[in-house]
């Protein structure tokens, strides 16, 4: 995703194995999908990378030096192709947890409101 104009995804590097039954999805979005998705993505650095007897996965790295990893295992070519534009997507930002279910600069004095209220 763009923020401040600005891509934040850098590079992504497609890991897959070239004989592994798990690798079947990601082998054939390398031979149709990936040319495509190269040319429509001029801001990115894709690499491939041969890691034979391993898992395919998909490497994400982020300008603000955060690094996401998706396993792609026993995925179609069409899913690769999801988890790639969602990396895209992404800010890089890592997941924060809120204290509370209900978010205000101004808290009320009575609580917040519920419906399980008796009267």
């Amino acid at each position: 995703m763009a923020w401040k104009g600005i891509w934040q995804l850098k590079k992504l590097v497609v890991s897959y194995c070239d004989w592994g039954g798990s690798s079947r999805g990601i082998r054939a979005f390398i031979e149709s999908n990936l040319p495509a998705y190269k040319d429509s993505n001029p801001q990115l650095e894709v690499i491939t990378e041969l890691s034979r007897g391993q898992h395919p996965c998909l490497k994400a790295f982020y300008k603000n030096k955060n690094e996401r990893v998706v396993c792609v295992k026993n995925l179609a070519s069409e899913d690769v192709l999801l988890h790639a534009t969602r990396l895209r997507n992404a800010l890089g930002r890592k997941v924060k947890k809120l204290p509370t279910r209900h978010v205000t600069k101004h808290p009320s004095v009575q609580g917040t409101w519920t419906t399980d209220v008796r009267f």
